[in-house]
């Protein structure tokens, strides 16, 4: 890559950049943009750096990895799509991209329509001033191309979105929220699938997110990074939001922070949560599964439980879970998910058939929907009970058995996935709650922890009410 102007140039110049990032608000940003491409700090410019950074010195050079744990409304995306312009139109890559191929500014972010955001950002930029707009050339709903044959390209995180593509630079917006139903880590697997694409161009990597839970390619980044004794080749920069948006009145701030000061204090002080934590670790899960196993047939000598989750049809999934003990083992035996959209009554027909062939004449769920299940499923002469016991507390009871080994799973990928990105989080009076991560779906895991802790419990085992002793039911179980 070479600059054609140098990145300073182009922010002085208010015919290039300099009315992206004008004003003294922006000063912290334009540092830290600055450094990052590796150009000479001014003293003051220095000093911002080290406040954000914790290093000393700034890089001597273009760094390859870029990540900013930023706090909301920091001005993040309006700063990348600034840099996304200036490492599309206004540096040079014929010396690393071959005839006929074709360089990519890759914009990527949780989902569409924030990736859009970022483009719209990208094509103010460009039609900003009559020199940058000169670069503009077609435009469509997620592409920027410009005249010299580079383009700017928004897409949603996926790591099956990024192969077969050549990128200059790669700019990851909101990576700590990159959620899937596929993969218990994907924004690890979408930036492993990244940097393939940025090899033959040695481009930059630039991760910019509000941070979240102390977990994923952005803590353990940070973690790893953060100050002097980090990768020089790799900066990262940590930041409040009213250090980079000093215009955010600071009474929104003090508001977030007296209705929830953990959740405010990742949004808008930059700090990595606390009180959330993984719940279930992939190890633990996967040590309970059986291989190549995804449905085990009814036996007579067996006594089944079914646990449904049910749904209206239009957002969330309506699942089906059956299970059965053997000695001190939690067997679970069926996995069923519809997604929507789907008949409600439909899926409580195809599932109370079910539930008939495993001898289940009853079915637990949750107390969605007040009377609906039961009288869709007693329709089907299968009675339905709501659980005693909240979602909550059905995972607390889960945990012990997956992690002694007292329950066998079935292969099933989005179980694996949905157990394994269920957290714990704690609340200010210190009582523990588990759900699935924000964006995030737990249908699956749902049915399943409800069919095996119930099969638990009708083992005829006294004393199940909370708190379980797991003591006294065997090794097995501690």
């Amino acid at each position: 890559m070479k600059a054609r102007v140098t990145l300073r140039q182009a922010l002085d110049d208010p015919s290039l950049l300099g009315a992206s990032l004008a004003g003294p608000s922006w000063h912290p940003w334009r540092s830290l943009l600055l450094a990052a491409m590796g150009e000479e700090l001014r003293p003051d410019e220095l000093t911002i750096f080290q406040k954000f950074t914790g290093r000393t010195a700034p890089p001597p050079q273009r760094i390859d990895e870029f990540w900013c744990a930023i706090g909301r409304r920091g001005g993040k995306s309006r700063a990348m799509s600034a840099l996304a312009v200036y490492l599309a139109g206004l540096c040079d890559y014929k010396d690393k991209l071959v005839r006929g191929e074709k360089g990519v500014v890759l914009l990527l972010a949780p989902d569409m329509r924030q990736a859009k955001v970022s483009l719209d950002y990208a094509a103010g930029v460009l039609e900003s001033t009559p020199i940058m707009r000169q670069l503009l050339g077609a435009r469509t709903a997620d592409t920027l191309t410009l005249t010299n044959g580079i383009s700017l390209e928004v897409r949603s995180a996926s790591f099956r979105r990024i192969r077969g593509v050549t990128c200059v630079a790669v700019l990851a917006d909101e990576c700590a929220f990159w959620m899937s139903d596929d993969s218990a880590n994907p924004d690890v697997e979408i930036l492993n699938a990244a940097r393939p694409a940025l090899a033959t161009t040695q481009g930059p990597l630039i991760a910019i997110s509000s941070p979240y839970a102390r977990r994923g390619a952005l803590w353990e980044t940070y973690k790893r990074h953060y100050g002097p004794n980090g990768d020089p080749a790799i900066l990262v920069a940590q930041g409040a939001t009213r250090d980079l948006n000093p215009d955010l009145p600071q009474s929104i701030i003090d508001r977030a922070m007296d209705r929830d000061a953990a959740a405010a204090s990742a949004e808008y002080l930059a700090q990595f949560r606390t009180d959330v934590e993984a719940f279930i670790t992939r190890e633990a899960v996967e040590a309970c599964t059986s291989p190549g196993v995804f449905e085990r047939p009814p036996d007579r000598k067996h006594s089944y439980v079914g646990f449904v989750d049910p749904s209206g049809g239009s957002s969330d999934a309506m699942t089906l879970a059956i299970a059965h003990t053997e000695g001190k083992t939690q067997i679970l035996d069926v996995v069923r998910e519809r997604k929507p959209p789907f008949s409600p009554e439909a899926v409580v027909e195809e599932y109370a058939a079910l539930l008939r062939t495993y001898r289940c004449t009853k079915v637990f769920g949750d107390r969605y929907g007040g009377e609906w299940p039961r009288e869709q499923f007693q329709k089907r002469h299968v009675y339905y009970e709501p659980a005693e016991n909240s979602k909550s507390e059905i995972y607390q009871d889960l945990l012990p058995l997956i992690n002694s080994g007292a329950v066998d799973l079935l292969e099933n990928e989005r179980l694996i996935v949905q157990l394994t990105q269920l957290e714990r989080r704690t609340a200010r009076g210190g009582k523990d709650s588990i759900d699935h991560t924000p964006g995030a779906h737990d249908d699956v895991a749902n049915a399943v922890a409800g069919a095996l802790v119930t099969a638990f419990k009708d083992r005829g085992i006294p004393g199940f009410d909370r708190p379980l002793d797991w003591s006294k039911y065997g090794r097995g179980l501690v």
